[in-house]
């Protein structure tokens, strides 16, 4: 009698130890496609096909990110492969110590869950759509995500400037900043400066004719027309006549 109750229980306990690794198994599987689509739009909403928040800052091509599920530790499949090249070509993507780079596709590779889309979120969103992902994995992830280095926001300044190129807008800028940051006028300038934005907000329409917005350095100096020293958004083009 007392034989079969031990068998019985040693039995049980078998079955339930492996029950326990079936699970840890099973767990360990790539989110699918269309889980990611979903969760994605989840997230994002009706925002999927609208303009971004301004203040957030939206991840593009090329930029750096910093993937940590707590406990767990950095998610990044492979650290990002970039050649230093910024001596001969300032526009070159920079390098970053740690994180993984945004793909010309927009993905990430990422531990567990594959290749993710990841550009057009904000920070805040993607750390929303990969904290579902990684439920698939761990319990209750607590998941942070940080721009490492920001490489997708550019604009160019050229004509008759000291130092004409193509930069990145790392912080907020204004027209005269940008002026300044690329050394000032050179010496065949007539200080008229002419930008070319692909797309206006409303709220700044009205300082722009179309897609170009014309602004005259010696009124600017004179105190006229301040709110015409906008700042410069990703893609914008300065012309310095």
């Amino acid at each position: 009698m007392y034989g079969k109750v031990i068998l019985w229980a040693i039995l049980m306990v078998f079955i339930i130890v492996t029950a326990g690794f079936a699970a840890q198994s099973t767990a360990d599987v790539s989110a699918t496609p269309e889980m990611k689509r979903f969760v994605r739009n989840e997230i994002l909403g009706d925002k999927a096909s609208t303009i971004k928040n301004q203040r957030e800052y939206v991840i593009g091509h090329g930029d750096i990110l910093s993937v940590l599920v707590y406990g767990e530790g950095d998610m990044a499949a492979s650290s990002p492969i970039i050649a230093n090249m910024r001596q001969s070509y300032p526009d070159s993507p920079r390098t970053s110590q740690k994180g993984i780079m945004v793909m010309m596709d927009g993905r990430v590779s990422l531990k567990h869950v594959g290749d993710v889309e990841v550009v057009g979120l904000t920070l805040t969103e993607l750390a929303d759509y990969l904290k579902k992902l990684f439920a698939t994995i761990y319990d209750d992830p607590i998941v942070t995500t940080t721009l490492e280095q920001s490489n997708s926001l550019r604009y160019t300044i050229l004509g008759n400037i000291a130092r004409p190129g193509i930069l990145f807008l790392d912080y907020p800028l204004t027209l005269v900043q940008a002026l300044a940051r690329s050394g000032g006028f050179n010496e065949w300038a007539n200080k008229d400066i002419t930008v070319v934005r692909e797309k206006v907000d409303d709220e700044k329409q009205s300082l722009f004719d179309n897609n170009t917005l014309e602004f005259d350095y010696n009124d600017f100096v004179s105190g006229e027309a301040l709110e015409r020293n906008i700042h410069i958004e990703n893609g914008d083009i300065i012309i310095i006549h």
